[in-house]
């Protein structure tokens, strides 16, 4: 026996019923799937206006600080600082240093040498109180 056109079909039909499998309602799950991954795809990817009112802030400047940790002292002593003079901070080796981006905390690092310059690695991301 040939396979033709109507010899497949007859085999995908006795092979439905073996398998217990419904073709028709796999490629329909299979379309809805594709189409629900494009819509997410499109979802995600920012539209060409939100790109484009985007980049109206992309030349603004703002000010990074890290700061290593604080302390407090009386006036007295602060004059009494020299060459030399170790400042205590308030935190320990190795714990998180914070990250502002115009005077708002908006992440925890560590600091890190990058070609002979200090540099601060981001490790957590803190949400906004708001």
């Amino acid at each position: 026996m040939t396979d033709t056109p109507q010899n497949d079909e007859q085999n995908m039909a006795n092979d439905t019923k073996d398998t217990g499998l419904d073709l028709q309602d796999l490629g329909d799950d299979m379309a809805a799937a594709m189409a629900e991954q494009d819509a997410a795809e499109k979802a995600a990817a920012p539209s060409k206006s939100e790109e484009a009112s985007l980049e109206a802030v992309y030349d603004i400047p703002v000010t990074v600080s890290a700061v290593l940790g604080n302390t407090k002292m009386h006036i007295h002593q602060l004059l009494k600082l020299g060459r030399g003079a170790v400042v205590e901070l308030d935190r320990k080796v190795g714990e998180a240093i914070d990250i502002y981006v115009n005077d708002r905390l908006v992440a925890r690092g560590e600091v890190v040498i990058v070609d002979d310059k200090l540099g601060v690695t981001m490790t957590e991301i803190v949400k906004s109180a708001k």
